[in-house]
C-alpha cells in the first residue's frame, strides 16, 4: 500500500499516486484532497522505498509504522510540535528498540510520527506489503547442489 503513497519535496504532506502519463503523473494530496501534477524535476520518494537504519540490518517503514499502529491501538500519536530530541528517541526505541541512534536523526524520527498520523487520519491503516510476488521474493528456501536435476 506504501508504493502509491509519495512524498514530494517541496510541497507538505503527503500525496497518493492517481495516474502516470508519459512526462507527468497525477497525485492527490492526503491533507486536502487537491489532485497536482508532479513532473520528472520533482523530487519524489514512494513511502515503500524507503527503510529505517538499525543496528544489523535495514528495516522497511512498512514494518515501522505496523509496530506503531500495535503501540498506538490504530489511532494517531499525541504528540506536542515542541517535542524534545529525547522524547523523541525514547518513543520510537519502544516502537524499534534497534533502531540506530547515529544515522537516525530527531528530525527524521518526527516525520516518520506526522507521516503515520497522516495516514491514520486519511483511513489508511494497512501498511503491509501487497505487491505482487514482493512477498515470496527472497523467502525462497536453499537448494542443495546435489538435488538440483542437473547434479543428478
Amino acid at each position: 500500500m506504501l508504493k502509491e503513497i509519495l512524498s514530494i519535496s517541496g510541497k507538505p504532506g503527503l500525496f497518493k499516486l492517481i495516474s502516470q502519463g508519459k512526462n507527468m503523473f497525477l497525485a492527490e494530496s492526503l491533507v486536502d484532497q487537491k489532485k497536482i501534477p508532479v513532473y520528472p524535476r520533482d523530487k519524489v520518494v514512494s513511502l515503500g522505498d524507503i527503510s529505517v537504519f538499525t543496528e544489523d540490518e535495514d528495516i522497511p517503514l512498512y514494518v515501522v509504522f505496523t509496530n506503531i499502529k500495535i503501540k498506538e491501538n490504530e489511532k494517531p500519536i499525541q504528540f506536542s510540535s515542541s517535542i524534545q530530541p529525547s522524547e523523541l528517541r525514547s518513543y520510537f526505541e519502544t516502537v524499534l528498540p534497534e533502531f540506530d541512534k547515529d544515522r537516525v536523526y530527531p528530525s527524521d524520527i518526527k516525520k516518520m510520527m506526522n507521516w503515520y498520523n497522516l495516514l491514520i487520519n486519511s483511513g489508511i491503516t494497512d501498511f503491509e506489503k501487497k505487491e505482487n510476488g514482493e512477498e515470496a521474493a527472497g523467502e525462497t528456501l536453499p537448494v542443495d547442489p546435489e538435488e538440483t536435476p542437473e547434479a543428478k
